[in-house]
């Protein structure tokens, strides 16, 4: 075991490098009572995962976290959590927090012209580590992709792989994209041009907000 101890001044602190890595602990099953989507089961297991990673539960974070399972009924593959930090649109910014639970995916979607112009955005990973889909060339040995969205419903077959520290930006406007978290579950943060629902479009004509 590897320990870290750190002396400055009075206080003195034990760091623990040898954490071991979060694990799923919810499924369908558990997020879904009579076919509807059981919110707060939801954002209990996000909960978890914040106190696995050492995530402080704000009184900001807690009036303004969401869940999504983009009404598709696969929340334990195809969802989201998420908080919008800033969404400003006078100045044209914003700043999101995209949470993943292990192995789940945004549902695929690209952003075209509104009232703004089409989205333009970035990422950079927390915690975890996550699957970065976007246009280009196939990329040799993909993970397993959802079975609710594989066929039919995702349309970009090259990736990368993104660690803590990571930043990587979206290769072209309107192109479609999609994040998919690897086993440990992942947090994102998201910068980008102001976000308009508007200008929000998904693969699957069954997804929704």
């Amino acid at each position: 075991m590897w320990k870290i101890n750190t002396n400055f001044g009075r206080t003195k602190k034990t760091i623990d490098m040898t954490q071991k890595p979060y694990t799923k602990k919810y499924t369908n099953a558990d997020y879904y009572t009579d076919g509807k989507f059981n919110e707060d089961v939801a954002k209990k297991a996000f909960l978890d995962m914040f106190e696995h990673y050492g995530i402080p539960f704000t009184p900001f974070l807690e009036e303004n976290f969401w869940v999504n399972d983009f009404g598709l009924g696969d929340f334990e593959h195809v969802g989201m959590g998420g908080v919008f930090w800033i969404n400003d649109p006078e100045h044209l910014y914003f700043g999101h927090e995209i949470y993943l639970l292990p192995n789940q995916m945004i549902v695929e979607h690209y952003h075209v012209p509104s009232a703004y112009t089409a989205k333009h955005e970035s990422w950079q990973v927390r915690n975890g580590w996550v699957y970065n889909f976007g246009i280009g060339e196939p990329t040799p040995n993909p993970p397993a992709l959802p079975e609710s969205q594989k066929d039919k419903f995702i349309t970009v077959s090259n990736f990368h792989i993104m660690k803590v520290g990571d930043i990587s930006a979206l290769q072209e406007l309107e192109s479609r994209h999609f994040l998919m978290a690897g086993d440990e579950g992942a947090v994102v943060t998201e910068y980008g041009t102001f976000h308009d629902n508007a200008g929000l479009r998904f693969t699957n004509p069954d997804a929704s907000l």
